[in-house]
């Protein structure tokens, strides 16, 4: 699984384990608050095979994923990565080891080695099974969609207000240079245009609910430009991940022509979708300013 759909997936993880939290025994507490470790070889996770993703007990956040969970015959569950900015580490009391502790909450997860070589990464995150949560990979209700319309700050951010909708990622995707620069997307040459990817609840609205969403929030009718911007870069196009999608978007595109929409989006099969930088992500968020070519104009009934 590519990282950036990995860390969308994620959100919904934590979304769904949040809603089920409960209060932690006393021997949780006991590691997780008071920084103990279980008895080696006892933990439920230690010889655990099942896909899905280890999340804090504490908070429910995201910590693990299975795929890189690994059998270091040390008694406690190994992984040679983590999640993206889940877990921080910090110098332990002992003055020798690294501690690992929940980037969210604090809470006690174990102790991260390096240079022992057992994967290519060349890391063991030395867990507690106590410490953690597991969900499996079938139980989550999700689906993503890939829309570019010019900038993808302003995509984002409108994206982001839709209902059900419990992540945006902005990035890259459509071309041919294998992870690409901002500034070499800006450039041209590569094909790629600036897009956006939605993880969305699929209990709470659907794909074509979002893809009129993504018809009226910029302006399907200008071609390789969206207000100021101009490039192919910025070009209309819609990446399905399924025929069902595919067929959606046109049916949308056939009925905006019929209103006198010159609609000039395309349709392209998704493809590999490259993340964007850090300061891309959640832009007008942090900025606190809003978007400066994009806007909603309602175009269907």
């Amino acid at each position: 699984m590519k990282r950036g759909l990995l860390i969308l997936m994620l959100f919904l993880v934590n979304y769904t384990i949040m809603a089920q939290k409960k209060e932690l025994t006393a021997d949780e507490k006991q590691v997780i608050l008071h920084k103990a470790t279980e008895r080696p070889f006892t933990g439920k996770y230690y010889d655990f095979k099942a896909k899905g993703t280890y999340v804090c007990k504490q908070c429910g956040a995201p910590l693990y994923r299975s795929e890189d969970k690994f059998d270091s015959r040390c008694g406690w569950p190994s992984f040679d990565d983590e999640i993206k900015g889940a877990v921080k580490r910090v110098p332990d009391a002992d003055g020798r080891r690294t501690e690992i502790v929940c980037a969210r909450c604090g809470a006690h997860l174990g102790h991260v080695f390096t240079g022992e070589g057992f994967t290519s990464k060349n890391t063991r995150h030395c867990v507690n099974s106590i410490s953690m949560e597991f969900v499996p990979a079938d139980e989550l209700k999700v689906d993503t969609a890939v829309f570019a319309g010019g900038c993808f700050w302003g995509v984002e951010y409108y994206m982001k207000k839709a209902p059900g909708v419990l992540a945006v990622e902005s990035g890259y995707t459509g071309g041919t240079v294998e992870d690409p620069s901002y500034e070499e997307v800006c450039e041209g040459g590569t094909g790629h245009v600036e897009a956006v990817r939605v993880l969305f609840d699929k209990s709470k609205t659907d794909y074509e609910t979002l893809a009129k969403l993504f018809f009226e929030l910029h302006d399907p009718t200008q071609l390789n430009r969206q207000g100021p911007d101009y490039g192919e870069q910025y070009r209309s196009e819609i990446f399905y991940n399924s025929p069902e999608q595919k067929a959606i978007a046109e049916k949308l595109i056939r009925q905006l022509k019929e209103k006198g929409y010159d609609v000039v989006t395309k349709l392209a099969p998704a493809s590999v979708f490259w993340v964007a930088e850090d300061y891309h992500q959640n832009y007008y968020g942090r900025k606190g300013t809003l978007p400066y070519c994009h806007g909603y104009t309602k175009r269907f009934d």
